[in-house]
């Protein structure tokens, strides 16, 4: 500590000589009682050593503190971050980083801290029996029938609910149920009311309204019992407890939570402005649509109507007339060729026909001369003189008697046939 006061802009002292002297000097303090509130917790995977921070009560003061894993785990309820402590600490100063901490031996809940304590644990007891699900959210309706309010007795709550609804949908109805907003009686009465209401069949939907409050004022909104009569209800409930930070139990059981009475004023009712608005923008996009429609539709049948078979159905009628008057003459060429085809085909047969008939040689002046028995006589051989013959000639026969036969020195033997006869 001496060569700290004697240092002097010409032998000055280095930068661990003046923190290891403070971190002697905060070891001196030992161990002492601090009380403050949790601003922070923080868990690091892996790590015994869990870091929060300690925030004075009054003056914006805080300061980090450390503390074995098995000692923030022992607690019961558990801490959580605003709760109210004593902690047994021992201040320390980390010389290498220049930072001070207290390194906590025992943590204790008092007061508000030991009530958020027991509240968080209630939250995690409901949440595991799954009364917070989202699963079991209902969407609310469009536009209810009527709209049943729990709030307190000429209360600003109460206002800013009726006046704000109004202002959206004048023609909206409410069912108002007063019941005390804070205090021991508080959650009956809310419970009752909202029996009431669920009671009543043309309540769509159930707002429990109250504007902002102390921790300890909003208490009620917490009750296990109240909770767990708003999971049972079958008509949807809005939340609109107290402001934007506060969130009892209440707002994680009710169907949807809202920030603030007015808030919950906009979502149970439409803004009758926006839907007119809406309505006028659908009327004149469908209007739009039509339009277009209508207009390409009419192209189209501009389109279908310029084309020349539409302009004058006739010219189609005429094209087709013409083709199949060509088809006709086609046809009727083809079949005259055929039938000239035909005719010369015949005549060809029928000269073949009668230049392989016999009449037609004998009309060359061959003649066919057979025996009496009828028999064809191709050879002199089968005829004697005195034989009775028949001669066929083209125009008819002649009965004739052989006086005599003479031989054809150049005749054909009488084994080849086909031989021809002149007599």
């Amino acid at each position: 500590m001496t060569s700290l006061r004697d240092a002097t802009p010409e032998a000055p002292a280095p930068v661990r000589s003046v923190a290891n002297a403070v971190s002697q000097w905060i070891d001196r303090l030992g161990a002492v009682w601090v009380e403050g509130q949790i601003a922070q917790i923080t868990r690091r995977p892996g790590m015994a050593t869990v870091f929060m921070t300690l925030r004075d009560t009054v003056a914006d003061i805080s300061v980090p503190m450390t503390c074995h894993r098995s000692l923030l785990d022992a607690m019961a309820p558990p801490l959580v971050e605003g709760a109210s402590v004593v902690v047994h600490a021992k201040p320390t100063f980390y010389a290498n980083r220049g930072s001070f901490s207290l390194a906590a031996r025992e943590i204790r809940m008092v007061g508000l801290g030991e009530l958020l304590a027991r509240l968080e644990s209630r939250r995690q007891l409901l949440a595991a029996e799954g009364l917070f699900s989202p699963a079991l959210k209902r969407d609310l309706p469009f536009l209810p029938r009527k709209v049943g309010l729990v709030t307190a007795p000429r209360s600003a709550a109460e206002r800013d609910v009726l006046d704000n609804a109004a202002r959206r949908w004048p023609a909206v109805e409410f069912e108002v149920v007063h019941a005390t907003m804070q205090g021991p009686r508080s959650a009956g009465e809310v419970i009752e009311a909202l029996g009431r209401l669920e009671r009543n069949a043309e309540v769509d939907v159930i707002v429990v309204a109250r504007g902002g409050g102390s921790f300890e004022d909003l208490l009620p909104f917490s009750d296990e019992a109240l909770v767990r009569a708003v999971h049972a209800m079958r008509t949807p409930v809005v939340s609109a407890i107290g402001h934007e930070p506060d969130q009892p139990l209440l707002d994680l059981v009710a169907d949807v939570r809202a920030s603030t009475p007015t808030d919950a004023a906009k979502k149970v009712v439409p803004d009758m402005a926006e839907e007119v608005r809406g309505v006028e923008w659908a009327r004149d996009r469908l209007r739009q649509l039509v339009v277009a429609r209508v207009r390409d539709e009419q192209e189209r049948l501009d389109a279908l109507r310029s084309r020349p078979a539409l302009a004058d159905p006739r010219n189609l009628l005429t094209d087709r007339g013409r083709e199949v008057g060509d088809l006709v003459q086609r046809a009727r060429r083809t079949l005259l060729h055929r039938l000239d085809r035909a005719a010369d085909e015949i005549d060809h047969q029928r000269a073949r026909a009668r230049a392989l008939s016999p009449l037609a040689t004998l009309q060359r002046g061959y003649a066919v001369v057979q025996d009496a028995n009828g028999d064809v006589l191709t050879s002199i051989q089968a005829v004697a003189p005195g034989t009775e013959l028949a001669i066929r000639l083209a125009d008819g026969r002649i009965h004739a008697r052989t006086d005599s036969v003479t031989p054809d020195p150049g005749g054909t033997p009488p084994s080849a046939p086909g031989g021809d006869n002149d007599e």
